[in-house]
């Protein structure tokens, strides 16, 4: 917000000092009153009385003049950071200020202040999407005819290591939620400390896990001890956001799905304490899907409850009644889609169905939140996974066929649901933003190349240890352990035999650097092939997600657990590196270390290319034909994982990711590559649900450019054993799942 002035406001200034001159004229004459002894009480009264309606004036002006801000100012170059209000309640006396109620109920329904008040709510995760589109996904949402978001807060990102906070960039939670107030929603914020969420260990940090006795989710001093200190640093920030502070937190949820987890009774009572001790002091919920609905209630706690058919909300709303009596209903998460998992199908659900199923929830007297109104994408390594009876890994779009697509397109669902919030409420929604642009690129080919063996040259100097040491436990990042990524172990051997171990969660194994296969889930051992003399056994081991929702939280350890034996026999004498992807994990690999792409490559590899951008960077996605598993970065970003076995084809690229400029891609390759192609011309997809249509995105079968001003860095990493014979790329904006037949590619990873 700009600073007000005199130039700027001059009726506002004149208006201020005609008010403090004559509140000057009237303590002229009230505080010397010429009054007897038995009129001096009340003379002090009124006294007291005018210098408290002078302190309220000078301080309004004061305040004008100094423009205290409400919140963020979008106009500004730094819109979203947040900017301390004015806040009346220590200026104004009691008797003045207005009373703020807050949320509350009132029999069966939800009154904000003294008014009757439905939450219609959609979730957005401000971790999922580039801070740049939060205000774009925002406006949709609010244009959709929805009052609040509801948002995680991921605990794992904001302490990556103990007590190392990090609120800034794409995880300024603050920023987010002033920026949803600036645009006219409530929010309901759910700060876990688990969140599920199809994200790694369900939100948790893994340097828990350091500890081997413990116990996640549960009132175990090592896990309490750690979440206390959390909630100490993320509540300071979260209370001058709520409604009786003047911000728009509403509700703050306890936890999540804890019925079906149900491992400590003394558990939600403690963090129910833990918010209120801490000042939440806003309305409390729980959240439970069907499984651990009536196991999840709280003392003082308004239950709510997760699903996706009439049917269940039928069982649910009769369990609720039973449980809690007359209360608002409401559906905190209406799943309007579902996540996907590699090796699976993609997960649709049809249109129709989810207005049908709105309209019910609505018709019920129900308030309701669309999980998810706009999934975004599971950037980096941050996914999750599902382990009940098979291992099985979340994929990297979390496009979840939610209310937007990945992108941010508008679908069939927006439209169908956007008309019915409209007639529900009587009062048209605001117009729905433009579509952000796609574009298309020129197929882009790696230039430059360095293996895995090669790059160990240029690493910190690995970790020597008798035994295998999981991912978490090994002495990096200030004692802290390793969060996502690969980590390399090498012995040793000089025999052949059988080898066995217990991987986590996916192992390539080399003899030297010959690939002979791979240990995982389902494959325990593996043959050695006769060998003569010193052999070096490498073991590349992929931690792809810890899994998020379950019981077995607690042994989410990666990497190598316990002894890897030979013939029954441990092997000893480890070097292990630590693999992370990071930016830092990059930085070492200077433009000397590469060489240019040779005829036979040996993998795991990366893989360095540049993708020529126009004048205006816009969105794309990277189709990855040919190239089989590993993650990509660009400029720094991480696009995340990519892998042959389906369902996710492509790649999301956000625009404002792309500088204007030279744009670095990095690809490090873990499967065997092939070729990469980029986007063109403005045209339309389709859903595979032939009811659906998206939104306008390119066509890779045409070619429209605009002048190859600028270009982008791409790299690869792809983990694979064989010869490569590098081809273009190409990039198509398309998301995944919603049309396979043109997919955008820029460049992968190979390992």
């Amino acid at each position: 917000m700009p600073k007000w002035s005199l130039r700027r406001r001059p009726g506002r200034t004149l208006g201020l000092l005609l008010l403090l001159v004559l509140s000057f004229l009237v303590l002229r004459r009230y505080l010397n009153p010429k009054v007897g002894s038995c009129d001096r009480e009340g003379a002090l009264s009124l006294r007291v009385f005018m210098l408290n309606v002078l302190s309220v004036l000078f301080l309004a002006a004061a305040s004008a003049c100094s423009s205290p801000a409400v919140g963020p100012s979008p106009g500004s170059s730094n819109e979203e950071s947040h900017l301390s209000r004015l806040n009346w309640t220590s200026v104004l006396p009691l008797w003045l200020q207005r009373q703020r109620l807050g949320l509350r109920t009132k029999g069966p329904n939800f009154m904000l202040e003294d008014s009757t008040f439905q939450i219609l709510g959609g979730s957005i995760h401000y971790f999922r999407v580039p801070r740049e589109y939060w205000r774009d996904r925002l406006l949709k949402l609010k244009a959709c005819g929805l009052n609040t978001l509801t948002t995680y807060v991921p605990w794992n990102l904001h302490e990556p290591e103990r007590g190392k906070f990090d609120f800034s960039g794409n995880l300024d939670l603050e920023a987010f939620i002033w920026l949803a107030a600036k645009i006219g929603l409530w929010v309901i914020l759910r700060p876990g400390p688990y969140i599920c969420s199809e994200i790694d260990l369900g939100g948790l940090p893994s340097w828990l896990l350091q500890d081997p006795d413990m116990k996640l989710r549960t009132t175990y001093p090592g896990f309490t001890k750690a979440v206390d200190l959390y909630f100490d640093h993320l509540m300071s920030r979260v209370v001058p956001l709520q409604y009786k502070h003047g911000g728009p937190i509403i509700a703050v949820q306890v936890e999540n799905e804890y019925g079906s987890y149900n491992g400590d009774h003394a558990y939600m009572p403690y963090i129910k304490k833990a918010l209120e001790d801490r000042g939440i002091i806003e309305m409390l919920l729980t959240s439970d899907n069907k499984d651990g609905l009536e196991k999840g209630v709280v003392d003082g706690v308004l239950a709510t409850i997760n699903l996706q058919s009439q049917q269940e909300l039928v069982a649910l709303n009769s369990i609720l009644l039973s449980i809690q009596g007359i209360q608002p209903k409401m559906v905190m998460e209406y799943w309007t889609g579902w996540f996907d998992s590699w090796g699976g199908s993609h997960n649709i659900l049809d249109s129709s169905e989810v207005l049908q199923t709105v309209s019910a929830i609505i018709k019920d007297g129900s308030s309701i939140n669309l999980y998810m109104f706009h999934g975004g994408t599971n950037f980096g390594f941050i996914n999750g996974a599902m382990h009940f009876g098979d291992y099985k890994a979340d994929v990297t779009s979390y496009d979840y066929d939610a209310i937007l697509t990945e992108a941010g397109d508008y679908t069939a669902k927006y439209t169908k649901l956007r008309e019915l919030f409209g007639t529900f409420s009587g009062v048209p929604p605001p117009p729905p933003p433009e579509l952000t642009a796609k574009m298309v690129y020129e197929p882009v080919t790696p230039s430059f190349y360095l293996s895995l063996w090669d790059a160990l040259l240029y690493m910190d100097k690995p970790i020597t240890s008798e035994i295998p040491i999981n991912m978490e436990n090994l002495p990096v990042n200030n004692g802290n352990g390793q969060a996502f990524g690969y980590v390399l172990y090498e012995t040793t051997i000089f025999s052949s035999g059988v080898l066995s171990g217990l991987v986590r969660d996916r192992g390539q194994v080399f003899l030297n650097r010959v690939s002979i296969g791979f240990l995982d889930y389902t494959t325990t051992k593996i043959t050695i092939p006769l060998t003569q003399g010193y052999t070096i056994l490498r073991i590349l081991v992929e931690n792809r997600g810890r899994v998020n929702y379950g019981n077995n939280i607690d042994s989410q350890r990666k990497g190598l657990i316990g002894n890897l034996y030979l013939n029954n026999k441990p092997l000893k004498n480890f070097k292990i590196y630590s693999l992370d992807m990071t930016k830092q994990f990059f930085q070492r690999f200077d433009m000397d270390k590469w060489s240019v792409v040779p005829k036979e490559i040996t993998f795991p590899a990366f893989f360095l290319g540049t993708l020529s951008v126009g004048i205006y960077p816009s969105d794309t996605f990277l189709k990855l034909e040919g190239w089989v598993k590993g993650v990509v970065l660009v400029n720094d970003h991480n696009l995340g994982r990519y892998w042959n076995v389906g369902p996710q084809e492509t790649l999301y690229l956000p625009g404002v990711w792309l500088d204007k400029g030279l744009n670095k891609h990095v690809q490090p390759t873990l499967a065997l590559q092939h070729r990469l192609v980029l986007p063109g011309p403005v045209n339309h997809i389709r859903d595979l649900s032939p009811s659906r249509v998206l939104a306008p995105t390119p066509n890779c079968s045409e070619t429209l450019l605009a002048p190859p001003s600028h270009f982008c860095l791409l790299t690869v990493w792809d983990h694979t054993c064989g010869i490569l014979t590098p081809a273009p790329s190409s990039v198509c904006p398309q998301p995944h799942g919603r049309n396979t037949d043109s997919w955008p590619s820029l460049s992968v990873a190979c390992m």
